[in-house]
Parts: C-alpha cells; sequence; structure tokens
C-alpha cells in the first residue's frame, strides 16, 4: 500500500511504503521508504495522507532492488592458526558498499 507522506527533510510530500512504526511519543513515527527519491524516512503520523486519482497510478522512480545470486563475504582471521579466509557475511560491510557505489 502506496500512501502520501511529507518529509521534513527534502520539504515536499512524497509516495512512501511503510516499514516499521515507532510508538514512543504522540504522534507516531513512521518508518518509510519513499520510492521515487530511493531513501529512507522517518515521518510524523500527522504527516499522512491518502493518495488521490491519478497520482496512485504515476510509476515509481525508484524501486528497491538485489543483486541477483550475490551474497556478502567477509575475511574471516584466525589469529591462533595465523590465516585468513574469505567466508559467508550476513550482511554486507560497509568497504564493500562503498566500492559498490563507486563503481556506479
Amino acid at each position: 500500500q502506496v500512501y502520501v507522506v511529507f518529509s521534513e527533510e527534502l520539504k515536499c510530500w512524497c509516495r512512501a511504503v511503510f516499514e516499521s512504526v515507532q510508538c514512543h511519543a504522540v504522534p507516531y513515527r513512521l518508518r518509510c521508504f519513499l520510492v521515487d527519491y530511493a531513501r529512507y524516512s522517518l515521518v510524523e503520523s500527522d504527516n499522512v495522507r491518502d493518495p488521490v486519482g491519478v497520482f496512485t497510478r504515476l510509476p515509481y522512480r525508484a524501486k528497491k532492488c538485489s543483486l541477483y545470486c550475490t551474497k556478502p563475504v567477509t575475511l574471516h582471521l584466525d589469529f591462533c592458526e595465523n590465516t585468513a579466509k574469505i567466508g559467508p557475511a550476513k550482511r554486507w560491510d560497509t568497504a564493500a558498499i562503498q566500492h559498490f557505489q563507486d563503481l556506479l
């Protein structure tokens, strides 16, 4: 479900898909993915509206995606045996993300 939210950092109304809710205070803060700007943002629940008319049928300018069959790896160091091996990791490290962004 796509909603329209006001982004304080962008100072404009954007289409968004909600990821999670933070219930620490009123109004609630919602973590959402801005589909036209390809970024995540926190938005107050007061700044959420239902989309109307043709606005709902416009194609997104950004989409979440991943690299097909590409999994993160990391360097495992064993100081006792004085070896280093590349093995699977749970998430990409910041150096790999930065290198990929530089390639793009």
